[in-house]
């Protein structure tokens, strides 16, 4: 995948951060999307990216319609099912089977969070790994791990498509990543690990059971904050001058809190903003990874 790039400069002469939003780099990511669809619409293949929500949770009906309107802009189709908060195991699975077999769906994803009697991993485990769009199947993780190519995890592909479009250098740089979690700590480390040249650092992963985990922080070139606990990255665990990707979140009802201070931006050379930094990018990988397994259908057919 290749973006725009913007300006490699991270210093501004007031002293605060160069902010670093995720828009501008969705938007490449999406027009590249575009134009791949479009490619694929010439040769009779629709892009499909289709979605499961189980329950009536507002915010989850508000994400699905985010992911509608999108791939309605993209050029997709967008089938969907909505389960009710009673639905069973099975039926869920039974759900996620009908768009497994349906050649006419390329990507796939079930709406997280589940209601509390369902067994969100179990489902995951049941979706077809060439149409997990979220790239977080357990194959996938392992094609991740070992270099294969597949579905990466979005937030952590949103992350490197970041730092590449604003030209941030990674690598043999130092990254730190302070948080281990599945879904983004552990992923990331591999991806910017691997040998490429928006990758290929050196990574370090931390996480709050690391009673001096600051002493990591402080030497970071790229500092990516995904521990999950408002406002735990401050200044004073900031290296100066250095990147600082806030990824890790807690909301409070509607409003969001962050791992990464907004002070950081007094130390930090860039650093992305309180709201809508790997936000926006990690929607544009969905249709990314969907357009891709699309693009794979064809190669089977010709």
């Amino acid at each position: 995948m290749t973006t725009t790039r913007g300006s490699a400069e991270h210093h501004t002469p007031s002293g605060t951060a160069r902010l670093l939003p995720g828009a501008p780099v969705a938007e490449a990511v999406l027009a590249e999307t575009a134009a791949a669809a479009t490619g694929l619409r010439s040769r009779g293949i629709t892009p499909s990216l289709a979605t499961i929500l189980v329950g009536d949770d507002d915010a989850s009906a508000g994400y699905i319609s985010i992911k509608q309107r999108q791939a309605a802009e993209l050029g997709f189709d967008s089938p969907h099912v909505h389960l009710p908060a009673t639905a069973t195991q099975a039926e869920l699975h039974q759900a996620i089977a009908r768009f497994n077999t349906d050649p006419a769906v390329h990507g796939l994803l079930v709406q997280y969070p589940v209601p509390g009697h369902l067994d969100y991993d179990a489902a995951l485990q049941t979706i077809d790994p060439d149409k997990d769009v979220d790239g977080m199947h357990p194959l996938n993780m392992g094609r991740l791990a070992v270099g294969l190519p597949g579905p990466l995890p979005c937030t952590p592909a949103g992350i490197e498509a970041l730092l590449a479009y604003y030209e941030i250098p990674v690598a043999g740089r130092e990254v730190v990543i302070l948080g281990r979690g599945a879904t983004l700590g552990r992923p990331l480390a591999m991806l910017l690990a691997q040998k490429r040249p928006t990758a290929n650092a050196a990574v370090t992963v931390v996480h709050t059971g690391v009673p001096d985990w600051a002493r990591y922080t402080r030497r970071a070139d790229i500092l990516v904050a995904a521990a999950g606990v408002p406002g735990i990255v401050r200044p004073e665990h900031v290296k100066p001058g250095a990147v600082v990707i806030g990824a890790g979140v807690r909301y409070d009802g509607r409003r969001l809190l962050p791992d990464v201070d907004e002070a950081c931006a007094e130390v930090a050379g860039a650093i992305t903003p309180r709201v809508g930094g790997v936000g926006p990018t990690t929607v544009a990988m969905l249709f990314h990874n969907a357009v891709r397994a699309a693009e794979r259908t064809l190669s089977m057919i010709r």
